[in-house]
């Protein structure tokens, strides 16, 4: 089972037009994980855009540390979401070539991370989504109640 796929440069550049905020300059996205999330190469090494946390991270020196990462279980569970991949599959739910795991109520907007709460959708619309939510609440204080989300 494959746990990443690659998008073409107008899928990542959709889907990331709303993360400018978060500080993506010089970093060209090269892969993304079944939930979105996108790992970036950039001249300082390589980042992680986690879409459930609204965070950018340089975790990894180069290619060979994000490889070895992603092929350990640990990774694979930590970046990668593995068991409740396996737990999706399982139950019949699989993205189709240009979609990835969704949750249909956001975990930043008191959504659980959990098979109930998941859905599939286009990958550049739902990291677009994500993006516009994590915008939007990225500056209030934890526990704040939210409303009035919008999309555009």
């Amino acid at each position: 089972m494959e746990l990443t796929k690659v998008f073409t440069p107008e899928q990542f550049e959709q889907g990331l037009e709303s993360w400018h905020w978060i500080g993506l300059e010089g970093k060209v996205p090269v892969l993304a994980s079944l939930f979105g999330d996108v790992v970036f190469r950039a001249e300082d090494g390589f980042w992680w855009l986690d879409t459930i946390e609204g965070s950018l991270t340089r975790p990894w020196e180069d290619a060979d540390a994000v490889r070895a990462e992603l092929n350990t279980v640990a990774g694979q569970e930590r970046y990668l979401l593995v068991g409740l991949v396996r737990a999706a599959v399982r139950q019949g739910l699989a993205p189709a070539a240009e979609q990835v795991y969704d949750f249909k109520h956001p975990p930043v907007l008191g959504g659980e991370v959990d098979l109930d709460n998941l859905e599939v959708i286009d990958f550049a619309v739902g990291l677009n989504i994500a993006g516009q939510i994590h915008e939007q609440v990225r500056d209030l204080p934890p526990g704040s109640p939210i409303t009035g989300i919008t999309m555009s």
